[in-house]
């Protein structure tokens, strides 16, 4: 009998039948979108950092930490940069909006800002993008069952995605808050017991500075991605993130997202290091890894004790599990409110606008699935999540809550730069840029310059 195997097929089971009993709550669709706007700050902050340790945080900053070093540290120390903004400026100001005009999405938030043709353009991007991101966590959850069982990535895939479209599609944000608390106090008590462990097995700090695979192993403050110019990658998707914003409407106030955010920014600068050093460690143990990706469940599998080692995937499971349903939350919500609500049935009543949520989680699962299998890498899939969110929803967000002069064509026209240059520059460069002008870096400045020509060109008709 494999116990990793046992353990994590054990977890999942208890995580669908927690969902399912709190799913009994939901009374309807205010219920699963906000969570009846009640979240206090513990559960705020649960559920935000619960859904920021996934894929990437785990096993794809353990495969950057594997190939490139220290550096990788900013993989997830820019998500941390990005939530003090969203702390203390948007998202305090964000929830104030939704509350005030009774909003449940971004999408909401778009359409009251500016038009319903800017709320239809940013869920068609959103539901590309938040694919890729699905794709990116159930992908992860595929290689932690893969290296456990020994079976093919798309065994856990299907795993992992039945799971979370069980528990998240009985409650959306209510169920998810929930169920996010459990997952996230089984991750920092893997994490905790499993880094101490993996780096006396592997001989303590000094042995592992003598691992250098190159000259910029141990080189914190390079440039290049994964180093600092991640920030441009990251901070932006973290700071408009629908998934995350969303959360943040389900608050009771603004000292609610106050505490929660800014104690789960302090949980990320934390965390950053940790899935970075075991990749070093994983290097270290296992120089010649065919995939980058099994970094983190080599170590967890092969070098801890059995029942550390379980412990220890059980919170790598939890990581991709959790950011998952933040992922689903954002396809449902979109396709739900923002298009089904919208523009196919405005009269549909709030029950109806449920059961099309729910059935949104189930296909959208699936999907996720089967593009998980499709992409095979974490950090690919992320990294084109982060910038498509980034170029196409930073500028029209905070230039909405702060320059009333911004127009819905000045908006439209800004989401369509900024995604233009960034496929542009990574079709011209395969998705390396030009130096520093990365295929984020790129679309953002379109996204910022068309959106300084359109103040100049369209005046205020259109701005409510």
């Amino acid at each position: 009998m494999n116990l990793h195997l046992v353990v994590l097929l054990s977890y999942a089971l208890v995580l669908m039948a927690f969902g399912l009993w709190i799913g009994r709550r939901v009374r309807g669709a205010g219920d699963f979108f906000v969570a009846g706007r009640q979240l206090g700050p513990g559960l705020l902050f649960s559920t935000m950092l619960a859904a920021n340790i996934g894929a990437g945080s785990t096993v794809g900053a353990a495969a950057l930490g594997y190939a490139n070093g220290i550096a990788a540290w900013w993989w997830v120390g820019s998500a941390a940069v990005g939530s003090v903004v969203l702390a203390f400026w948007i998202g305090p100001a964000m929830r104030r909006e939704a509350a005030a005009h009774q909003l449940r999405t971004v999408g909401d938030y778009l359409e009251h800002r500016y038009s319903a043709a800017v709320r239809g353009l940013a869920a068609a991007i959103l539901w590309l993008g938040s694919l890729f991101i699905l794709a990116g966590q159930l992908w992860a959850m595929g290689s932690i069952i893969g290296a456990v069982a020994g079976t093919a990535p798309w065994v856990g895939c299907a795993i992992g995605g039945a799971a979370i479209t069980v528990y998240f599609t009985a409650g959306g944000l209510l169920t998810a808050a929930w169920v996010n608390v459990l997952q996230l106090g089984v991750k920092l008590a893997g994490f905790s017991v499993a880094l101490p462990l993996a780096l006396a097995a592997a001989g303590g700090w000094r042995s592992l500075a003598l691992v250098q695979p190159g000259t910029n192993y141990w080189q914190f403050w390079t440039v290049s991605s994964p180093g600092v110019l991640t920030l441009a990658v990251i901070v932006p998707p973290f700071i408009v993130s629908p998934g995350l914003l969303q959360k943040i409407f389900g608050a009771r106030d603004d000292r609610t997202v106050n505490i929660g955010v800014g104690l789960n920014a302090a949980g990320l600068f934390a965390f950053a290091i940790v899935p970075v050093v075991l990749g070093m460690i994983a290097r270290s143990q296992f120089p010649s890894l065919d995939s980058r990706d099994a970094a983190l469940p080599m170590i967890l599998v092969h070098t801890l004790p059995p029942f550390v080692g379980a412990m220890g995937l059980a919170a790598v499971f939890s990581a991709e599990i959790s950011a998952a349903d933040a992922v689903l939350f954002m396809l449902t919500t979109s396709l739900s409110q923002d298009l089904y609500k919208r523009f196919v049935n405005p009269a549909a009543a709030d029950s109806a606008v449920l059961r099309t949520a729910r059935l949104t989680a189930v296909a959208a699962g699936a999907l996720g699935t089967a593009l998980a299998i499709g992409l095979g890498s974490v950090v690919n899939a992320l990294t084109i999540f982060y910038t498509l969110i980034g170029v196409s929803l930073f500028v029209p967000v905070l230039a909405g809550l702060y320059v009333r002069r911004t127009s819905s064509a000045g908006a439209l026209a800004t989401m369509a730069a900024g995604v233009g240059a960034a496929i542009f520059v990574h079709l011209e460069t395969g998705g390396r840029g030009w130096g520093a002008l990365t295929p984020a870096v790129a679309g953002l400045a379109a996204a910022v310059g068309v959106w300084m020509v359109t103040l100049l060109v369209f005046r205020r008709t259109d701005v409510k």
